[in-house]
């Protein structure tokens, strides 16, 4: 059994992201092989990056850092349900990623995005810079939902077409079958 950590991105009030986020976590959670965890950084609540040294020593002085390090390290696989701000990532999940290194690497990354016209793909290919200077693998494969507000039915729940559900089995497939080979690369290097 793998562990795969859905982030979901998006602080703000009003936000959609939680309703995107629990529904792949469902379509996750259908699958055995998976034992899903999610992280809701409104919750996490980091506050903007403050360790005095770079995250590649991995000498934390703050505890909210050693426990989001324990979190992401114990992790096999990362979805990331994110908006697009102003042709951008959110500003919490480039400061979520920036916290940490060792943690992240050599770890899949499947992106899961919504917004207006483009779905957030803006959003998704800025974090594809990031997460490849963290040694995370993007997965080619993803969920762009534009004008996601429409799959939100009256009772605030994601509900998916045809084309959304095919993109997430595609993109979790993906997911699955890079995790294995990735554990297998860190593994000297673990705790």
């Amino acid at each position: 059994m793998h562990k795969l950590m859905i982030i979901t991105a998006s602080t703000r009030e009003g936000r959609k992201g939680p309703i995107v986020a629990r529904w792949i976590e469902a379509e996750a959670r259908k699958d055995a092989d998976w034992e899903v965890v999610t992280v809701d950084l409104k919750e996490l609540n980091l506050p903007m990056l403050d360790e005095p040294e770079h995250p590649r020593l991995r000498h934390y002085r703050h505890d909210h850092t050693r426990a989001w390090s324990e979190q992401v390290d114990t992790a096999d696989a990362f979805i990331v349900v994110t908006p697009e701000y102003n042709f951008s990532a959110p500003p919490a999940l480039v400061n979520a990623l920036d916290y940490l290194f060792v943690e992240w690497q050599y770890k899949p990354m499947g992106f899961v995005s919504y917004g207006g016209v483009s779905g957030g793909t803006r959003a998704v290919q800025m974090i594809k810079q990031i997460v490849t200077s963290l040694k995370i693998v993007p997965m080619v494969e993803a969920v762009g939902i534009p004008f996601f507000s429409q799959f939100i039915d009256g009772e605030g729940r994601f509900a998916a077409n045809q084309q959304t559900e095919s993109g997430a089995h595609g993109m979790l497939a993906e997911l699955k079958k890079w995790t294995s080979p990735l554990k297998a690369m860190r593994a000297p290097h673990e705790r």
